[in-house]
């Protein structure tokens, strides 16, 4: 006869007894976990690591090492002599990547080219020289890229070379990197106007919502022009239309965030700041002219809002007569999108319905 036929007690009803026991105090502790602060602690713990990381990561890539990947450049004068194609061959070389060359019949012709940012420098052709005009104004990084390799590349050709820059920056901004600032400001803000108006101000119905964000957009836009062009004199604003560019960029992110908040509730800064910040900004051509952004980036960035903006603002304070209306649209696009939703859903959004009244007073 076994042990087990004996009468020695079996254990495995005992196992099962402990894991039972172990399960359900598993699933108490998880259950008061979920219902504690401890569990949205935890997920915002790991979402600002993430988020760190991924910051990083993201201006790094992007602005850390710019590469260029396909430069416009405006071509007058014959393009097929000796001292046109070793002068172009060997930039190519050196900068390992390939030149896009616009002919153009004069210099006047070039010039209107660069001032409708369709090109980033001319190249002029001469019997024994080169010269070559750079536009610090429609992107400085492009235009140092080139400024750099061009005297290496004269001498190895044999080719002299003439450097000149006919569109430069503004004394206050040597780096051409106050734009970026500026727009980056509105974006920003506007989006925190707009988590403050929901922490703060959720009894306003959907129209005073939007009309006191246009209200703080408006007045942010005037702060940050005034601020940079009348007190720092930084940059010499056409302020009728910068300032309107800065106020429809604050509305525009405030609005987006809006969206987000309607339909995410508490979770709307995390596609709010990846759109914005961690995607948008990097890849907004601000810092880095976009030849120089990694290809993909340089295309997606001008349908974003800080893209839109940038370009907007660049195109009003060096190039006011070649003003394009497809930021503008883009601007428009998401305003109109994220207003849409907002209206439309407003109800999921605390405090986003009609204003609970307040009850009536007592008879005395």
């Amino acid at each position: 006869m076994s042990e087990d036929q004996k009468g020695r007690p079996h254990s495995g009803g005992t196992r099962g007894g402990h894991r039972s026991a172990a399960s359900r105090w598993v699933a108490s502790k998880w259950a008061a976990f979920r219902s504690s602060p401890f569990l949205p602690a935890a997920v915002v713990t790991v979402i600002v690591a993430a988020a760190a990381g991924l910051f990083a990561g993201s201006y790094t890539y992007n602005m850390a090492n710019p590469t260029p990947h396909r430069i416009p450049i405006a071509v007058v004068g014959p393009l097929h002599t000796r001292t046109a194609t070793a002068f172009v061959d060997g930039m190519e070389k050196r900068l390992n990547t390939s030149l896009a060359l616009h002919p153009f019949a004069t210099g006047a012709a070039a010039r209107r080219g660069v001032e409708e940012q369709e090109v980033f420098a001319i190249l002029t052709v001469l019997p024994r020289r080169v010269d070559l005009a750079v536009a610090s104004a429609a992107g400085v990084s492009v235009a140092q890229v080139l400024t750099e390799a061009a005297p290496a590349v004269a001498g190895s050709v044999g080719v002299p070379v003439r450097i000149s820059d006919v569109k430069p920056l503004q004394k206050g901004d040597p780096r051409g990197l106050a734009l970026f600032y500026v727009s980056l400001a509105a974006v920003i803000l506007g989006f925190v106007g707009a988590i403050q108006l929901s922490v703060h101000a959720s009894a306003l119905n959907p129209a005073e919502r939007v009309a006191t964000t246009v209200v703080y957009s408006l007045l942010g836009g005037f702060a940050i022009a005034s601020v940079v062009d009348w007190w720092l004199g930084a940059i010499r604003f056409p302020f009728a239309e910068s300032w309107p560019i800065l106020a429809f960029t604050m509305f525009t992110t405030g609005m987006v965030f809006t969206m987000f908040n309607t339909l995410l509730g508490r979770w709307a800064l995390i596609p709010t700041w990846g759109l914005m910040v961690l995607l948008g900004n990097p890849a907004s051509g601000g810092a880095v002219s976009w030849p120089l952004l990694p290809s993909p980036l340089g295309q997606i960035g001008r349908w974003l809002p800080p893209g839109a903006s940038i370009n907007a603002q660049h195109t009003a304070v060096y190039f006011g007569d070649a003003q394009h209306a497809f930021p503008f649209a883009v601007l428009a696009g998401w305003a109109l999108v994220s207003t849409a939703v907002f209206l439309a859903w407003h109800h999921r959004r605390p405090g986003g319905g009609k204003r609970t009244p307040e009850p009536a007073a007592p008879p005395s």
